[in-house]
């Protein structure tokens, strides 16, 4: 994530602010949900010092699974879910007011691409405008064709903040991918 981070802020507007969030635990850990909580108190931090709700979260593997919890609990504009670990309904808790781009390598063998696939059909069928991009051969670690990876979630990123920003009801303050 770090080389993505990087990416995003090399291609996005300088205004648009980028943050990585480190666990402090490593692993789903439920029902304490560390992960979670960690990325929670970092969005919150991120909020209070950005002052707007334009928030585009990147998760990889389980950080697509926190991304998508933080959805269901917070408002944020977007989610961008790279090879996510979805072994429940997770892209359920993606609200309907949120978009959702879903990027995976077919050739994927640590999380299923078919998985994923199907839980953003199922998303896009209760009412969230997402898309499921499946990049051929391409593993888990957004190593293969990188450049795509890269391109994909900047682009959506980008054009998910050019909307708010059109938006009458939008904060024309500074956007905030995480």
């Amino acid at each position: 994530m770090r080389w993505l981070a990087w990416s995003l802020r090399r291609s996005l507007d300088s205004s648009i602010r980028v943050r990585r969030v480190q666990y402090r635990k490593r692993g789903w850990n439920s029902p304490d949900l560390d992960a979670v909580r960690d990325a929670e108190a970092a969005l919150s931090t991120l909020r209070r010092d950005v002052e707007s709700d334009n928030l585009i979260l990147v998760g990889h593997s389980m950080g697509a699974r926190v991304a998508v919890h933080l959805a269901g609990r917070h408002s944020v504009r977007g989610v961008v879910a790279l090879a996510p670990w979805w072994p429940s309904d997770d892209a359920d808790l993606v609200p309907t007011s949120c978009r959702l781009l879903t990027v995976h390598g077919t050739a994927d063998t640590w999380t299923s691409p078919s998985v994923s696939l199907a839980q953003t059909t199922w998303a896009r069928d209760r009412g969230v405008e997402a898309r499921w991009v499946g990049l051929p051969n391409a593993g888990h670690h957004l190593m293969r064709d990188f450049h795509e990876w890269h391109r994909l979630t900047s682009e959506f990123v980008a054009r998910q903040l050019q909307v708010a920003n059109r938006s009458p009801n939008a904060v024309n303050e500074e956007g905030a991918p995480s």
